[in-house]
């Protein structure tokens, strides 16, 4: 698998992310592995209704980005302090793939010393709280995975982002986003973990090498394709839709 790598150090819109996804698995072949950090965003799953999964009053406020993706599953918040992970490949058996994907992000939190397992469709814990979210989609008879690894995040804002119905969070046995979810960073302070790990640098270097064994550097004109893919997900009808 190789890791894909975009030139340029700027500050990128998460749309732009999704349509670098979006421009893997259309125009090429083999896997492919990137990852990626946005400043703080809200990104809702294709189905789900905005207003009931996050308050857009504060994200308004506060200059917090709101947008839609195209694979289900939950409402995220994501900030400069959560990892966010991209893998494209191809193969036609869905569940395996996706399980297999979980099942070795879980295999290199616990190669490092914390107690990662997969927990339900698409949730990574450790010391049964969530550390990851993830979800899945297929197109151009290719596959997409994406998720999260909340590595520094400001929990307490992604708990007055976000607005999940007290059905779901009491299906999880718990009152609130913030009890449901940690941050890796403390877990790995509290369990005495190789304290290079603490530093998000090292950190993702480690994640890219152990997913990775080859680089990939997008050239100028793929940049302006993945700007063009980008172009949809601005429309405000996908977003609001």
């Amino acid at each position: 698998m190789r890791y894909v790598r975009v030139p340029e150090v700027r500050d990128r819109r998460l749309v732009f992310y999704l349509a670098m996804e979006e421009y893997l698995a259309r125009y090429t072949d083999g896997e492919s592995f990137f990852i990626w950090r946005v400043p703080p965003t809200v990104i809702v799953g294709r189905n789900q209704v905005l207003e009931a999964e996050a308050d857009l009053e504060y994200c308004r406020d506060r200059g917090i980005q709101v947008w839609r993706r195209k694979s289900g599953g939950g409402c995220v918040y994501a900030d400069e302090g959560n990892i966010m992970v991209s893998r494209v490949m191809g193969g036609h058996d869905v569940p395996f793939l996706f399980e297999s994907h979980l099942l070795m992000l879980a295999l290199f939190l616990r190669r490092i010393g914390l107690d990662a397992a997969v927990s339900g469709r698409n949730d990574i814990l450790v010391d049964g709280k969530k550390v990851s979210g993830n979800a899945f989609y297929s197109m151009h008879g290719r596959n997409v995975v994406h998720g999260t690894l909340l590595f520094d995040a400001d929990c307490d804002v992604m708990e007055r982002v976000l607005t999940p119905s007290k059905v779901k969070l009491e299906r999880n046995g718990v009152r609130s986003v913030r009890q449901r979810v940690t941050n890796l960073k403390d877990v790995m302070t509290r369990h005495g973990i190789d304290g290079r790990y603490l530093d998000m640098d090292f950190f993702i270097r480690s994640l890219a090498g152990y997913f990775c064994d080859g680089e990939y550097v997008l050239g100028e004109n793929e940049i302006r394709m993945i700007e063009e893919i980008e172009a949809d997900y601005l429309d405000p009808d996908f977003i609001s839709g």
